[in-house]
C-alpha cells in the first residue's frame, strides 16, 4: 500500500489507518491477545498507522503487537504510533509522555498529540502541557506534535501555530460531531479550515468518516468524501475485526466494489459516558423514546425498543453517540 508524508515531517502513513479505541474496554473490550492480533493483522495488510490515547487505556494491545517489531528511532518500515493526552500542565504531560513509553516500551513516539482541543480558553489553558511536548520533541523523544480536534476555529488556529506539526480534525460528510465555537461547524467549513492547515504546510489525518459509526451504512461515500478532501494524508477508522481491515484495505487499493455495504445489523447505538455532558437533546430527538437519563445525569440507552435509526447522533453536541 503507498504512504503518504504528514505535512513537513519525515512520517509516512497508509491512507487508511487503525483507531485502537475500538478494540478497549471502552467499546468492544476485547481480549488483548485478540486486540494484539488484530493489530498484527492490519500491519501485515500494510496498515502503519495506528492512533491510541492515554484516555483509552489501549497501550497493552499496541505493547503485545509490537513486541516482535524492531521499533527503534532508526528502524525502517516500522509501525507509526500517535497517542494524545487531555492533561493541562507540564508536569501532567511529562507523565503521560513517560506512561506511553514505558507501557508500550518504545524509544521514541512518532506523533504525540493534546487531545480534544476546544476552542479557547482551553488551548490557553494547556500551554503547559504544550510545552512540555515542545520540549520532548527537543530532546528526540517525539517526532511530531500537533491537537487533535472536533472545533472549526481550533483546526483553522493551528495552521498559523509554527510548533504545531500534525493537526487531527473530525470530518465527515453529514457534519456529525464538528463543532465551531459553542455551537455546530459544519462539514464546508472543516473542510475549509482543513485546507489551511495543509498550505501552512500541517499534516494532516481525519477521525470520524463514518461519524462514530452511525455512517458506516454510506461505507464508499463517507470514505469519498473524506479522501477527496484537499491536505488529508490517512483516514483513521476504528476497526473490530478482520473483515473491518479487510474492506478498509480494498477500499485504499481501489478493488472494493463500489456498490459494497456492509452489514450493521447487529451493531447498536450506544452513548460514551465519558462524553455526554447530560443536556438531554437525544432524550428529546429519539422517536421511540429509548434514551433516558441515568441516576449520574448521563444518557442511557434502552436497546430493548431502541430502533438504530439514528435520529439521536445528528443532534448531540459532543459527538457522544456512537454504533458499534
Amino acid at each position: 500500500m503507498k504512504k503518504n508524508r504528514l505535512g513537513k515531517t519525515d512520517i509516512f502513513v497508509s491512507p487508511v489507518s487503525f483507531g485502537v479505541l475500538t478494540v478497549g474496554n471502552t467499546q468492544l473490550n476485547l481480549p488483548v491477545s485478540e486486540g494484539a492480533e488484530l493489530i498484527k493483522y492490519a500491519i501485515s495488510r500494510g496498515i502503519n498507522f495506528f492512533d491510541t490515547a492515554q484516555y483509552y487505556e489501549t497501550y497493552p494491545y499496541l505493547k503485545e503487537a509490537l513486541k516482535d517489531i524492531d521499533m527503534s528511532a532508526d528502524a525502517n518500515d516500522r509501525p507509526v504510533i500517535c497517542t494524545k493526552s487531555l492533561c493541562l500542565s507540564y508536569d501532567e504531560m511529562e507523565y503521560a509522555i513517560e506512561e506511553a513509553l514505558r507501557e508500550m516500551e518504545l524509544e521514541i513516539i512518532d506523533i504525540f498529540l493534546l487531545h480534544e482541543v476546544r476552542q479557547d480558553p482551553d488551548w490557553q489553558m494547556r500551554q503547559g502541557a504544550w510545552q512540555c511536548l515542545m520540549d520532548y520533541k527537543e530532546k528526540g523523544i517525539i517526532k511530531a506534535i500537533g491537537v487533535s480536534t472536533h472545533h472549526v476555529d481550533v483546526t483553522e488556529k493551528m495552521a498559523d501555530v509554527e510548533e504545531c506539526d500534525i493537526v487531527f480534525p473530525l470530518i465527515n460528510f453529514a457534519g456529525l460531531g464538528i463543532r465551531k465555537g459553542d455551537g455546530s461547524g459544519t462539514s464546508r467549513e472543516m473542510a475549509a479550515a482543513i485546507k489551511k492547515c495543509s498550505d501552512a504546510g500541517k499534516g494532516v489525518f481525519a477521525m470520524k468518516a463514518f461519524g462514530s459509526g452511525n455512517l458506516t451504512g454510506q461505507y464508499i461515500k463517507a470514505l469519498d468524501y473524506v479522501s477527496s478532501l484537499e491536505g488529508i494524508s490517512s483516514i483513521m477508522v476504528g476497526i473490530g475485526n478482520t473483515g473491518d481491515v479487510d474492506s478498509l484495505v480494498a477500499y485504499a487499493e481501489g478493488t472494493l466494489p463500489r456498490d459494497y455495504q456492509p452489514d450493521i445489523s447487529h451493531k447498536k447505538i450506544h452513548i460514551d459516558p465519558g462524553d455526554c455532558e447530560g443536556c438531554g437533546t437525544c432524550i428529546e430527538r429519539c422517536p421511540n423514546k429509548a434514551i433516558y437519563r441515568s441516576d449520574t445525569g448521563i444518557a442511557v440507552v434502552n436497546h430493548d425498543i431502541c430502533l438504530t435509526c439514528g435520529y439521536c447522533a445528528p443532534v448531540c453536541p459532543v459527538r457522544a453517540i456512537i454504533m458499534y
